[in-house]
């Protein structure tokens, strides 16, 4: 297992010292930096060349979306997870336009971060080791939704279904165990009702399976898996 190499930019020091430990916490990842300014973010980059760099949007200096674009525009080797308190769709428009990999909401939670960056690293090793590609080591590479879809899937969704909460409940059952409708329910803080009407479309979508369990008082269950 390769170490990644981890560069922090984030303005408020607090958060920064927080995002620190969470790092810390990580197997096999590297800091190599932290930036408290967009200035000193642009120069960490350019310098210690990270695998992956943590990035705020908002820089008493300016934003963290500009320094996403001149990474893509000079070609960076250097991935990008936006960690930050901007909710307005433009931001993730702009964010999606510009290549990144992960688009995480403030407050920061340990295990949303862990995720994130395993699927980094999910996504470098199988890189390592394709010889040539077929098309669906391609589409397991790239995501199936584009920004198009991301921002106008609530169109072609049925009434009560919304393509942002579609994401969460995917991002929570994507380690392939098995969940109940309250606990996911609780997972993205919904009611069991609603976590249950997402689920049970997913699972006609074909996106998860469901099969029947016993609890200790023997009262039937319907469980949730990804399809794989």
């Amino acid at each position: 297992m390769s170490t990644i190499r981890l560069l922090i930019a984030e303005d408020d020091r607090q958060i920064a010292e927080i995002q620190r430990r969470f790092v810390e916490r990580l197997d096999q990842v590297e800091l190599c930096g932290i930036a408290h300014s967009l200035a000193d973010a642009r120069d960490l980059a350019e310098v210690m060349a990270p695998d992956l760099i943590l990035l705020d949007v908002y820089f008493p200096d300016g934003s963290g979306l500009d320094l996403l674009r001149e990474l893509r525009a000079r070609d960076s080797s250097s991935d990008v997870i936006l960690i930050t308190a901007a909710k307005e769709v433009d931001t993730l428009r702009s964010a999606l336009r510009g290549g990144v990999f992960d688009y995480i909401l403030k407050p920061l939670v340990f295990e949303r971060l862990e995720e994130a960056v395993n699927r980094f690293r999910s996504r470098l090793e199988h890189l390592s080791g394709l010889d040539q590609l077929v098309q669906n080591e391609v589409d397991a590479l790239i995501p199936r939704s584009s920004e198009d879809d991301v921002l106008t899937a609530n169109s072609r969704l049925p009434k009560g279904i919304d393509a942002l909460t579609l994401e969460k409940i995917q991002d929570v059952i994507g380690n392939g165990e098995h969940w109940s409708a309250e606990q996911v329910g609780n997972a993205i803080g919904a009611s069991r009702t609603t976590a249950r009407r997402y689920l049970e479309y997913m699972v006609g979508a074909g996106r998860l399976t469901a099969e029947v369990a016993y609890g200790s008082v023997g009262r039937p269950e319907r469980r949730y898996q990804i399809t794989l």
